[in-house]
């Protein structure tokens, strides 16, 4: 009874924390514009599943790709055995699911120790690879000591999780087949049998420890697990579907029209009616300068970012040595976002730091590298829009500031001044040709 009270109040207080936190950045995520997404709903949900579920970018680097589907598989199916865990620490009972059948009940059992297994095996390849080969993408300039170690800290975690799993099936084998614990009701199981001739020589009582802290570490590794989250880059795990799901349908190179310029445009063209919103107290704002000019989807890409880099390693603009990195601009709108957010719960929704995106996270020759070439959007696994955000620092620079390179600022005088790109009046633009038609006569 004590042990259930302890195990139920462990799991009110896992859920409340998590929900607490979930609400913290979801609150962040609609700092950001509002943005409607609501077409091709079928598309959608298709691409969601090839992206999300079916991990379809993932296997473009096939190593990593199905190292990640093991884990990503394995720690899914494993965790389908914490039901009964949650029974067993509600209810008290031992194999609460062990009804089924032995040979039923053995075979589920069997199969989660394989995944769990398999999960073993990539984390530990994944940590070889970060660690000792010292894959290039995971150690550019915005991976400081912080991310490295996320990185870390959640692989070893899902090893060290994983082999209390099969530490406990092991031991409480032993146990059932020894009469300890009544009558024998399954196992031993495919994996952990193998561990058996290491527990055998074990007395009972050191058995039941095993068993018992293999049990507990598990369940509370798990809750803890799930309260770290939300501190992490692997939060990803829950906002993949959803950021999937919002995915950019249109051609990837497609710039969005701005509605203020669209509403200025009309009003001009007299097809809207001035509603007086443009008078110097409201006026639009262009571009991003901060969190909140950018749109929400923006802000989710940010908190849906795995860190992994892919699109860093194909950016042309990075590999040839420019400042620009396509997974350090979303990094930098998660870090400013969760500042943000922070202050206002603090201060209100006045609240202001002196601090901007652009600036202070972002520096200028870091958004005018990039060649729009999209190469980061079409690698991301999770669908990320990197160039979204990008542009829409440019076109604050450029329509709030002027503050757009040379060539760019000289361009655009000469379209509204020439209609034209070229420092040509319109009278003159046809001036070339003259000598053209002389020689012909």
């Amino acid at each position: 009874m004590i042990s259930s009270i302890i195990f139920i109040i462990v799991l009110v207080v896992a859920i409340v924390f998590f929900a607490w936190n979930v609400r913290i950045i979801a609150k962040n995520i609609k700092l950001g514009k509002d943005l409607d997404i609501n077409d091709n709903k079928s598309i959608r949900w298709k691409t969601m599943f090839l992206i999300a579920i079916g991990q379809g970018k993932m296997i473009k680097r096939p190593l990593a790709g199905i190292l990640h589907i093991m884990v990503y598989v394995g720690f899914i199916i494993v965790n389908v055995e914490m039901l009964e865990i949650l029974i067993d620490g509600v209810v008290g009972t031992h194999r609460a699911l062990s009804f089924v059948g032995e040979d039923i009940y053995n075979a589920f059992a069997s199969t989660f120790e394989i995944f769990a297994l398999a999960v073993i095996t990539a984390c530990i390849t994944f940590l070889f690879r970060r660690n000792i080969v010292r894959v290039k993408r995971f150690h550019n300039k915005e991976m400081t000591s912080w991310p490295r170690l996320d990185g870390n800290i959640i692989l070893i975690t899902e090893v060290l999780l994983m082999s209390a799993f099969l530490a406990m099936n092991a031991a409480d084998s032993i146990l059932m087949e020894r009469g300890v614990l009544g009558e024998h009701i399954v196992g031993p199981f495919v994996i952990s049998q193998a561990l058996i001739p290491w527990f055998s020589g074990f007395s009972d009582g050191t058995l039941h420890f095993i068993e018992q802290f293999g049990w507990w570490f598990h369940i509370v590794g798990v809750f803890a697990f799930l309260n770290y989250i939300p501190y992490s880059k692997h939060f990803h795990v829950f906002l993949a579907f959803p950021n999937t799901w919002y995915s950019k349908l249109e051609a990837k190179a497609k710039m969005s029209n701005m509605p203020e310029v669209t509403k200025e445009v009309q009003i001009m063209l007299g097809t809207l009616e001035d509603d007086g919103s443009g008078m110097e107290d409201d006026m639009p704002s262009f571009g991003a300068k901060d969190i909140k000019d950018l749109s929400w989807k923006n802000i989710m890409d940010s908190y849906t970012c795995t860190e992994c880099g892919r699109c860093t390693a194909v950016c042309p603009a990075n590999i040839t040595g420019k400042s620009l990195s396509p997974r350090g601009i979303v990094m930098a709108v998660r870090d400013r976002t969760a500042e943000l957010g922070k202050g206002i719960a603090k201060s209100g929704k006045d609240f202001n730091d002196g601090k901007s995106l652009l600036g202070d996270y972002i520096k200028p020759e870091e958004i005018w590298a990039c060649t729009t070439c999209n190469a980061c959007v079409e690698e991301c696994p999770v669908n990320i829009n990197q160039v979204d955000i990008i542009l829409s620092l440019r076109r604050f620079m450029v329509m709030e500031e002027s503050a757009g390179p040379a060539p760019i600022n000289n361009m655009l005088t000469n379209i509204e001044n020439n209609g034209a790109p070229w420092q040509y009046s319109m009278a003159d633009r046809g001036n070339w040709a003259d000598d053209v038609y002389m020689n012909k006569k």
